[in-house]
């Protein structure tokens, strides 16, 4: 469900109204995004209306600080009529698109967008480096911000990795550069997107908690692409069918990179031990500090964007800061991070892991003997995807949270005699933290990568990670 409207005419239409200030615009949902989308409305001097449906302390907080500013708020309901009357709706990408205010506003004709496209509106000077797809999109995009800062850039990475598009544009000098990550659903509310490269990582299913099917949660990915031109520079593995397909026929200057082909922009030669970018050696694989060939796909894809971004990041000066600035990029939180490693026992932090595959991406870059932690809320893929990787590597499988007893039917039979399979409950996860230090031994891993969300449990999965690592630091 969405506005019918060709993207580029919804953009021109959001644009107009930002340019004439006409209206009211509102604003659904205050957690950051929202916050940040209120205050830059009312600096560039809109009639301004935000709700949300919570009455969390937290809400509250911002909803008054936000009147204090001159903005109209609800907190704990939507004016929904108001809505349908506004300018423009402003939307979080966590409120799903059937949802009565956006209902509202859609069937009134109000153009629906993302805070995300208010703030590119509003900052027609920045540049920016858009990152797309299931996994490694947010890896990539703090390593494309790692690099263009290395170049000398002023840069900030903003979008889904955190920091709101909209609060560069409260600042009072904001930076020339953007690395902006974008998930599916920002990409649903962001008609004009019109980066100066974007990247799309991976492709595999996910989200089918809140789409209806693979394609459908495809094409939002696809709408990086809406606004290609002959002359946009986009970047894509060359690994992934799926991808392949996707962007048969947009137009554009299109640079690939491989883990397995040399044939491409960007590839790992696994002979040599390089990393080749642009047809000559860039650097070697192992000055770059993070596991798995998906690591390698990520670093491949950032440094192919920053190159095609401008002809002055691919001179000989320009590859040198490029290649030395790879070696010193370390772990994010949450990615495969590493959080103790005690008495001979590794524990590896992966809730950012909150799908299938890029479950299987973690335990394929596994090499000694593995306690897998999976469980959270359930997203509608069949967990039996995991079996030949836990088979190769895993010594037991830990099952907890809403989609505990799921994970155990998927699991139990085909691993069985093989893999021990445990289902540990669904309340307590420092129950399951004291399961997994009885069962390791010295040279083992014990890795949290739950192929689930974490909403049955914690707030998020930064949330889910940080207690991983405090309760590992207390039990190991």
């Amino acid at each position: 469900m969405g506005d019918a409207r060709p993207p580029q005419e919804l953009a021109s239409l959001v644009a107009r109204r930002l340019a004439e200030r006409r209206g009211e615009f509102a604003v659904v949902g205050l957690a950051r995004s929202g916050i940040a989308a209120v205050r830059l409305l009312r600096a560039a001097g809109c009639s301004v209306y935000a709700s949300d449906a919570s009455k969390s302390d937290a809400v509250r907080s911002a909803g008054a600080m936000l009147e204090r500013e001159g903005a109209s708020v609800d907190v704990g309901v939507h004016n929904v009529q108001r809505i349908a009357h506004c300018s423009v709706l402003v939307v979080s990408p966590g409120i799903p698109p059937t949802a009565p205010p956006i209902r509202a506003a859609l069937s009134a004709g109000v153009p629906v967008v993302s805070e995300v496209e208010v703030a590119l509106r509003l900052q027609p000077a920045l540049r920016y480096i858009a990152v797309t797809g299931t996994n490694g999109k947010t890896t990539t995009t703090a390593l494309i911000g790692h690099l263009l800062r290395a170049l000398g850039h002023d840069v900030a990475d903003v979008g889904n990795i955190g920091t709101p598009v909209s609060e560069l544009a409260l600042m009072i000098a904001p930076p020339a550069w953007a690395a902006l990550e974008l998930s599916s659903f920002q990409l649903h509310d962001t008609p004009g997107i019109m980066p100066n490269v974007g990247v799309l990582t991976t492709l595999s299913p996910d989200h089918l908690d809140r789409y209806a099917s693979v394609d459908e949660y495809y094409a939002d990915k696809k709408r990086l692409f809406a606004n290609a031109e002959l002359p946009s520079q986009w970047v894509t593995t060359a690994d992934s069918a799926d991808v392949d397909a996707l962007v048969a026929g947009i137009p554009g200057h299109w640079h690939r990179f491989s883990v397995h082909r040399t044939d491409v922009d960007g590839y790992y030669h696994r002979g040599s031990g390089m990393l080749h970018l642009f047809g000559e050696p860039l650097v070697a694989r192992g000055t770059f500090a993070l596991v798995g060939d998906h690591n390698v796909a990520n670093a491949l894809a950032a440094l192919l964007a920053v190159m095609a971004a401008d002809p002055l990041h691919r001179t000989p000066l320009a590859r040198a800061k490029l290649a030395k600035a790879i070696g010193t990029f370390g772990a994010l939180p949450h990615r495969l991070e590493p959080v103790v490693d005690r008495n001979g026992i590794l524990w590896l932090n992966d809730s950012k892991a909150t799908n299938i595959d890029s479950t299987k991406v973690a335990l394929a870059s596994m090499s000694r003997p593995t306690i897998v932690l999976l469980g959270g809320r359930h997203k509608g893929e069949s967990y039996t995807a995991l079996v030949p990787e836990l088979l190769r590597t895993a010594k037991a499988v830990l099952a907890y949270g809403e989609a505990g007893a799921l994970i155990s039917g998927d699991l139990e039979a085909p691993l069985h005699g093989r893999v021990m399979v445990e289902h540990c409950g669904a309340d307590s996860f420092e129950q399951v933290m004291h399961r997994a230090r009885a069962m390791a031994v010295a040279g083992d891993v014990v890795l949290l990568s739950p192929a689930c969300s974490s909403y049955d449990m914690f707030n998020n999965y930064e949330e889910r990670g940080r207690e991983f690592a405090r309760l590992a630091d207390v039990i190991a």
